[in-house]
C-alpha cells in the first residue's frame, strides 16, 4: 500500500482505530473490530484479566490478524499513575504503544494538559511509543511533538458525548503545525464526522462510544471504515478552493450574445 500511516515505526494500512469499552459483550466487540479493518486498539490496563474470562479483552484482542493492542492509561488521576500503567500494560501486552490518558475529574472527563506532558516526557525515556490524549490546544500538541510523542491526539468533543468536531478550529490549527500524526479522539458520532476529519487533514481518528452503543455496532463499525477511507481518499484528490463568490462551472457568454 503506498498511503500508509506510520506512528513511531509502525506502519498502519487503516486509519480508524478503535477502543473496546461499552459493548455489550466480548463478541459483538470482537465482530466491530473485524468488520472495522482496524489494526490498532486500545484496552484498557483492567481489561487484561486472564484470571476471569469474562472480563479479558486481552486474549480475544491477541488472536486477531493484523491487530495491534495499545493499552491505555484510562483511569490514571496524574503523571504518576499513568506511568505504572503504561509500564503494567506493556508488561502484559508486549506492546510499545501507549495511549496516554490522564482525565482526573469523572464530570467532564476532560485531559490534565499539565499531567500528561509531565508523564509523557518520562514514557518517552522509557521508549515508549506515545500517542497522549489532549484537549485541543495547538500550543501543548506542539510541545509533546517536541519531547518526542509519536503523534498527538487532540479531543474532538468531551469522551461519550457524540458532539462531534466542536474543536475544529484548534484542530486545524494543530494540523498545520505538526510533523507527527494527528488523531482526533473522542466526541466522534457519526461516520460523516469521521470523513470530515480525514478531508481536512486529520490522519487518523480513534473511535469508540459511537460504534459500541449504535444499535448494529458491526454495521456501524463498517460505516467507520467507509467513511475513514471516503475521507482519505478525498484529502488525497485535493479538495476544491472555497470561494465567497459563486463562480459559474462553464462560460455564460457566448451563448447570450447575439449579432441579429
Amino acid at each position: 500500500m503506498s498511503d500508509l500511516l506510520k506512528v513511531g515505526g509502525q506502519e498502519l494500512g487503516s486509519r480508524l482505530f478503535l477502543g473496546t469499552g461499552k459493548f455489550s459483550s466480548t463478541q459483538a466487540m470482537i465482530e466491530a473490530v473485524t468488520a472495522s479493518g482496524t489494526e490498532l486498539v486500545t484496552v484498557a490496563l483492567r481489561r487484561f484479566n486472564r484470571d476471569q474470562a469474562e472480563d479479558d479483552l486481552y486474549g480475544p484482542l491477541s488472536e486477531l490478524k493484523n491487530v495491534r493492542l495499545m493499552p491505555n492509561t484510562s483511569g490514571a488521576m496524574n503523571a504518576k499513575e499513568a506511568i505504572r500503567a503504561a509500564m503494567l500494560g506493556r508488561e502484559l501486552s508486549k506492546s510499545p504503544i501507549v495511549k496516554l490518558e490522564i482525565h482526573p475529574n469523572p464530570h467532564h472527563l476532560l485531559p490534565d494538559p499539565i499531567e500528561t506532558y509531565e508523564a509523557a516526557i518520562e514514557l518517552v525515556k522509557q521508549e515508549f511509543i506515545v500517542l497522549p490524549y489532549i484537549p485541543a490546544d495547538p500550543v501543548l500538541a506542539k510541545r509533546l511533538e517536541d519531547i518526542g510523542c509519536a503523534a498527538v491526539m487532540p479531543l474532538g468533543a468531551a469522551i461519550g458525548t457524540g458532539k462531534g468536531l466542536s474543536t475544529v478550529e484548534m484542530i486545524k490549527i494543530i494540523i498545520r503545525d505538526a510533523t507527527v500524526p494527528v488523531v482526533v479522539d473522542a466526541g466522534l458520532r457519526a461516520p460523516s464526522e469521521a470523513t470530515r476529519a480525514l478531508e481536512m487533514g486529520c490522519d487518523a481518528v480513534l473511535v469508540n462510544s459511537a460504534i459500541a452503543v449504535a444499535e448494529n455496532p458491526t454495521a456501524m463499525a463498517a460505516a467507520f471504515k467507509t467513511g475513514t477511507e471516503t475521507g482519505r481518499a478525498a484529502y488525497n484528490a485535493g479538495l476544491m478552493p472555497t470561494s465567497e463568490v459563486a463562480v459559474a462551472s462553464s462560460p455564460l457568454t457566448c451563448f447570450l450574445s447575439s449579432n441579429d
